[in-house]
């Protein structure tokens, strides 16, 4: 009997593993590289796994949630133009949603230029984004990040 509820348990463990690794098909990484004094662009990196998409900025309403960068309020930047996208793009009309979008695969990487305070040390925020394969999505996730300025 102890073996079978062992086995039971190591099944249960297993299937949860792999079920939590196919629930989290995008990983992120966040830096930032210091422009002068008081300017940084902010770089927000989406490692995406085969088969799965992420989704650009510039969508349309009705269909995939856009991507998008969300700074902590209160703190002392201010936003320098529009961020830019750069990856593996796919461009034109999504079965799925039945609608034109622009998404990409493999790798992008999502840039932000900011102008700080003197004496802001980190940044804080989050980024909100969806992830699809091409025949289900999971729901947005808003993945927070804290980034130290050197």
């Amino acid at each position: 009997m102890r073996g079978f509820l062992l086995s039971i348990f190591f099944l249960t463990c297993t299937f949860s593993y792999l079920f939590a690794q196919q629930a989290m098909p995008v990983k992120w990484v966040f830096a930032a590289e210091k422009v002068d004094n008081q300017n940084y662009e902010i770089i927000l990196t989406a490692s995406v796994e085969r088969g799965w998409y992420v989704y650009s900025q510039h969508l349309e309403e009705g269909g995939p949630i856009p991507t998008s960068i969300n700074f902590e309020e209160g703190q002392s930047i201010e936003t320098l133009g529009k961020a830019n996208e750069l990856g593996k793009k796919k461009e034109g009309f999504d079965e799925m949603f039945e609608m034109n979008v622009i998404k990409y695969s493999d790798k992008v990487k999502f840039m932000q230029k900011i102008k700080v305070k003197k004496g802001t040390k980190t940044i804080k925020g989050y980024v909100e984004f969806m992830t699809c394969d091409d025949t289900r999505c999971l729901p947005p996730a808003e993945v927070p990040f804290s980034i130290d300025l050197k």
